[in-house]
């Protein structure tokens, strides 16, 4: 299993200015966007599984990023939305500070040594300060995604 976030990652799936106002509206994106684009899923299923996550304690890492995942039997394998948001959202960050940018994964169920890989590489990602203001200055939506392929 590869964890490349070229694999996982596409320029349909890169959205900027993202019209959410809280956690919960942004899981519901998330929901509808994936379930559209991932056969056999529902976008219920999505959200209550992304929402069961965060009950074990929220996904937001800081400095305005945002984690969300879980596994989903339906993925057959890694599947992941970038989104920057129109405006920061409270998203009881670690450091609370407000979310504007959104790395959605979903991985097959069985799938703990990639979901674990790909966590990490998300997170050293994004932990580089050039890395997320690349990302929020990116001008549009094609940008966006290139600039997110050019981490890895």
């Amino acid at each position: 299993m590869s964890s490349a976030i070229t694999d996982i990652l596409s320029a349909q799936r890169s959205e900027i200015d993202v019209p959410v106002s809280s956690k919960k509206k942004l899981l519901e994106y998330l929901g509808q966007t994936i379930s559209s684009q991932l056969t056999g899923s529902t976008a219920d299923d999505i959200f209550e599984r992304l929402l069961g996550r965060e009950r074990l304690g929220s996904t937001g890492i800081g400095e305005g990023i945002a984690i969300p995942h879980c596994r989903l039997k339906e993925c057959d394998q890694a599947f992941g939305v970038l989104l920057r948001l129109e405006k920061p959202i409270d998203y009881d960050a670690i450091d609370r500070q407000p979310v504007d940018l959104v790395f959605a994964l979903l991985v097959p169920e069985e799938a703990t040594d990639e979901h674990l890989q790909i966590l990490s590489m998300l997170a050293r990602n994004f932990s580089e300060a050039e890395f997320r203001d690349a990302l929020r200055k990116a001008p549009d939506a094609g940008q966006f995604y290139k600039r997110a392929l050019s981490a890895c």
